[in-house]
């Protein structure tokens, strides 16, 4: 694959220079920097033959938005990554935000709460202080978490609040966590797609993550307004329409398949197979992860797979373009099983079921330590120390 290594470097080098500097980039400097650059407004685009709209940045400048929200308190619960990255990025777009967590030990959330600059008693509260200054109630704890907390959190959900989620989950399978919000409150949800990590990181470098908005009540009339609002003040740099179970759905189908669970099948597999056929470690995670991560896949993300397959050698062309239909026979069939499993709530059952025992934490860190401690993450361990950046 001499000819994509060569034409990974020349088109990395070009996405490179088109791509801000995150350390020449302040948070105000690059929203602005951002703000003043896109200037396209609502459209209606083409994609793959389906007409949607989009909504943009442009759409809803800050102004906008601080008008829009200038008598409410958003009470984010939650302070993982996602809780984390949009709580920080509505801050720093002058919203008036207060962080509800439980205050715990060493390096709990409050803790890191306390280190990202918010203050006790003024913008950073335990759950049921921060629930009774919220307009607007963002749920971002985690979807076994919401269902615990719910009994409390739906005293404070009076009429005329709003309820705020990332994910459709607990809404969706209400019949499972019991997350039923009263007819009386909007109810809400923007969905950035990525970690809050990459919502957070994206917004410093003056960008923003795409996003997914959809309501699942309108009792104010003004809910749908106000979550695309939202979703731009949280730093969404743009923003399309769905519902919740179709968010919910493909969000549950998309972690458990290409996104994270296929992947390390299809590269354990492969691995696997290269050892058994006498390769080094090294060779075998080179041809199966590092590849695939460090040259192929940025150039997949910027310019296509069409692309890709147009942009190497001819024999790697022909060994994929004979190759992928038998992976998509072999894989259809288990998407559409993966599929049918989120849909009938099963999926949700075992998450909230495995992910509410007391010894959660434990027996996750053993499944994860069996991937740790597999010789090709092992193995990978090294090769990244290798990386010339390292």
């Amino acid at each position: 694959l001499k000819m994509i290594r060569r034409a990974s470097v020349s088109a990395l080098r070009g996405l490179a220079a088109s791509r801000p500097s995150v350390a020449a980039t302040s948070v105000r400097i690059g929203v602005s920097q951002f703000q003043a650059t896109q200037t396209r407004g609502l459209r209606t685009l083409d994609f793959g033959g389906s007409k949607e709209n989009v909504v943009e940045r442009s759409d809803y400048p800050q102004a906008k938005y601080q008008e829009m929200f200038k008598n409410d308190t958003l009470c984010m619960l939650g302070y993982g990554t996602q809780g984390r990255g949009q709580a920080l990025n509505l801050r720093d777009n002058g919203m008036n935000v207060v962080v509800g967590v439980r205050k715990g030990g060493q390096g709990s959330s409050w803790d890191i709460a306390v280190a990202d600059g918010w203050v006790p008693g003024k913008n950073l509260f335990e759950i049921d202080e921060a629930l009774e200054k919220a307009s607007v109630i963002m749920y971002l704890l985690s979807d076994a978490g919401q269902k615990a907390a719910w009994p409390k959190v739906q005293q404070y959900l009076t009429k005329g609040k709003t309820l705020y989620v990332a994910h459709g989950f607990s809404v969706v399978f209400s019949d499972l966590t019991d997350v039923k919000p009263p007819k009386d409150v909007d109810v809400i949800m923007v969905a950035p797609k990525g970690s809050g990590t990459t919502v957070r990181n994206l917004f410093l470098e003056g960008r923003g993550i795409n996003g997914s908005v959809a309501v699942y009540q309108d009792a104010s009339g003004m809910a749908k307004e106000r979550a695309f609002g939202l979703g731009i003040a949280c730093g969404c740099g743009y923003l399309y329409e769905t519902t919740f179970p179709k968010e919910t759905y493909s969000d549950l189908v998309g972690e458990r398949g290409v996104l994270m669970g296929m992947v390390q099948g299809a590269f354990q597999a492969q691995y696997e197979v290269l050892r058994e056929k006498g390769h080094s470690p090294s060779e075998a995670f080179n041809e199966t992860v590092e590849e695939a991560t460090q040259s192929l896949w940025p150039l997949v993300g910027a310019k296509g797979m069409d692309w890709m397959f147009g942009n190497c050698s001819t024999t790697a062309q022909r060994g994929a373009l004979d190759w992928y239909p038998r992976f998509h026979e072999a894989l259809k069939p288990v998407f559409q099983k993966l599929y049918a499993e989120v849909e009938n709530g099963n999926e949700c059952k075992r998450t909230l079921d495995v992910n509410s025992k007391p010894d959660y934490k434990q027996g996750l860190e053993k499944e994860l330590d069996v991937l740790r401690q597999s010789e090709m993450w092992r193995a990978g361990a090294t090769v990244r120390q290798l990386r010339p950046e390292n």
